[in-house]
């Protein structure tokens, strides 16, 4: 996403497959802000504009739940946190892009530590939802690793998915992507673009807590879905109910009762009582019209008023 003029195509991809909140990765887009599309809008953190514009994440979150919504704040190029309000708590949302498998141990100490601090600042009554390009690949041992991996897998795990497996055992995290039973092509969503292999490296992460758990009804891989990338969309469908704002309504103006003026007797007690306030009103300001005639500008009585509705 380093233009923001792909965002009409994300915007008209996400509807399309009615996807409420997407987490992006690679924006490759300078500072932090958002855009407003059609549907959607748009979010975002990358290094400064002075700084060479690397990895960035982001989200698109549907206008309807704007309102349930806070902002994000305070993320980096490869972690942003959103908060959203349901009917029963609050829920982090973790955008991640985790360095790739030849980055140094450095870069990839540097990132789960500060995912560790991310977990760790949530309060334990909230939901937790990570997802996000981990580069990782978790293998299919899911007896070595009971809370964190179901029976559908495939592949073998590499360093990366040991890091990633150590840090779900310790906040106990589970990988629904391992979760559900479904095609072999709808569980990978990357191809090596030399030996041609498919992987899956793009996870979604939530709490091994039965309310957290239970609720993620499926997560797949879509490969229709036109996202300008090499990799391909992974959604997860969960049950989430974002909670209602109630909107206050503002007062309109006061309504005239016109029906009365059919009621000769009505109109001239009205016509009376709108002559006689005008004589003992002060005026406010008069002003020479230029056919001599002249224009008196009188304070408002909130007594006209109620004779307008009688």
């Amino acid at each position: 996403m380093d233009d923001p003029r792909k965002t009409p195509i994300m915007n008209k991809e996400l509807a399309r497959l009615s996807i409420d909140v997407a987490c992006i990765q690679e924006t490759w887009l300078a500072d932090s802000g958002s855009l407003m599309e059609r549907d959607y809008t748009f979010f975002w953190q990358g290094l400064s504009q002075d700084e060479p514009r690397q990895y960035g994440v982001g989200f698109a979150v549907r206008k309807s739940l704007i309102a349930t919504t806070e902002t994000p704040s305070g993320g980096s190029l490869r972690i942003l946190a959103l908060r959203m309000k349901t009917s029963a708590r609050f829920v982090n949302i973790i955008s991640a892009y985790a360095p790739t498998l030849t980055s140094t141990p450095e870069a990839k100490d540097q990132f789960y530590e500060a995912l560790q601090e991310t977990l760790s600042g949530i309060p334990s009554s909230e939901g937790i939802y990570l997802l996000g390009d981990f580069n990782a690949r978790v293998g299919t041992d899911w007896q070595a690793w009971p809370t964190c991996l179901g029976h559908f897998r495939f592949g073998r795990m590499n360093k990366n998915g040991q890091r990633l497996l150590e840090l779900c055992c310790h906040h106990g995290l589970c990988i629904t992507n391992s979760y559900f039973k479904c095609k072999e092509l709808h569980k990978k969503s990357w191809r090596h673009p030399q030996s041609r292999h498919w992987y899956q490296l793009d996870l979604v992460i939530t709490c091994y807590r039965r309310a957290d758990l239970s609720g993620v009804l499926h997560t797949r891989s879509y490969y229709s879905a036109d996202s300008d990338t090499d990799h391909s969309l992974v959604a997860s469908k969960v049950r989430l109910k974002p909670r209602k704002i109630h909107h206050g309504k503002t007062t309109g103006r006061p309504c005239i009762n016109a029906c009365g003026t059919s009621d000769p007797v009505k109109a001239q007690n009205f016509v009376d009582s709108l002559q006689e306030k005008l004589r003992n009103q002060q005026p406010l300001a008069a002003t020479q019209m230029p056919n001599g005639l002249t224009s008196v500008i009188y304070p408002l009585d909130p007594c006209l008023t109620n004779c307008h509705r009688n």
